[in-house]
């Protein structure tokens, strides 16, 4: 049996991200990893609907040498103990024809999908990026981007253009397939 998931970008959806010259960046330190308003409600929500709750990430500072992965790792769990979530994936690498995890490209969301019985087609992907667009669609999931003001432009239409993920979270629940 299969259940759906909602699949969760970290930076800008579920953390504050530190946004340099209209661009997002990950916190340096345990200490900036502050979580959003609405987070902790929005992911409670979901999960009481049945949702499984992934954390899907692009975190290439560890392969280029700008964040140390016991960082990463520390917010990753500090994530684990404060919010219901099934997994959480990241991705350690940068994008290259190699790799098959950084999102746009869907690896880490079918891998999640083989690893916790995850039905695609009734899932949803919630970021604040392009990429994580991208990733939802060529995963088959419906799409929420939440719009931060970031300089970069959409290379898709997202399903959803939402403030945050506790807006998008309401329309997941009045909509639930």
């Amino acid at each position: 049996m299969t259940r759906p998931a909602v699949f969760l970008d970290r930076d800008g959806v579920l953390n504050r991200a530190v946004v340099r010259n209209g661009r997002p960046y990950p916190p340096d330190t345990l200490d900036d990893f502050v979580l959003l308003p609405g987070v902790r409600e929005a992911t409670a929500a979901l999960h009481e609907a049945g949702y499984l709750l992934v954390v899907a990430t692009n975190q290439p500072d560890v392969a280029t040498g700008k964040q140390d992965r016991a960082v990463v790792e520390a917010m990753h769990d500090r994530l684990r103990a404060e919010l219901p979530l099934t997994a959480v994936y990241a991705c350690y690498e940068v994008d290259g024809p190699a790799c098959t995890d950084y999102k746009p490209k869907p690896g880490m969301l079918l891998k999640a999908a083989r690893d916790h019985g995850i039905d695609l087609p009734s899932s949803h992907m919630v970021g604040d990026r392009w990429r994580d667009v991208g990733a939802g669609r060529a995963a088959g999931c419906r799409t929420f981007f939440i719009d931060c003001g970031y300089d970069e432009p959409l290379r898709a239409p997202p399903d959803h253009i939402v403030a945050s993920l506790a807006e998008a979270a309401a329309i997941i629940l009045r909509h639930r397939r």
